[in-house]
């Protein structure tokens, strides 16, 4: 049996939004720092949602709740996901899969793939080591805004 389908559009209506925090573009690295997600104030007219994920798996971080933050937005919605986390060899490897881009391209969200320069290693009890503190390359993400 072959099942075919065609996703034409997703309409919703959020409920359970936060009030999020507005920033100018000027603290935009404190802005990803200090919040998972927050308005972002482009020049005196234009303002962007922006969602941050802190690694690009979908269940390690629970960033969808992040990302359902901004859907009350009326105007453009960005996500900014990293394209993998890499902890060592004997830490997690995680990256980014074809279907968070599509999912969030389907609910009307831009992505941004960005990376991290600078991190924290801290090792885990267990013996693994774990990336905290991760800051993301805010020239990269800029030129895309």
């Amino acid at each position: 049996m072959e099942i075919y389908g065609k996703i034409a559009g997703i309409r919703y209506k959020p409920f359970l939004c936060e009030n999020l925090e507005e920033c100018d573009i000027s603290r935009l690295e404190r802005a990803l720092n200090a919040n998972g997600s927050f308005i972002l104030k482009t020049d005196k007219r234009n303002s962007i949602a922006i969602s941050r994920w802190v690694s690009p798996k979908k269940t390690r971080s629970y960033p969808y709740a992040r990302v359902y933050d901004t859907l009350c937005f009326s105007g453009r919605k960005v996500t900014i996901i990293p394209v993998f986390k890499d902890e060592g060899a004997v830490g997690d490897l995680d990256f980014l899969q074809w279907d968070t881009i599509s999912l969030m391209s389907l609910l009307g969200i831009y992505v941004i793939v960005a990376y991290y320069n600078s991190a924290v290693v801290k090792k885990r009890k267990n013996g693994k080591f774990a990336l905290t503190e991760q800051k993301f390359d805010t020239c990269l993400i800029r030129a895309f805004l």
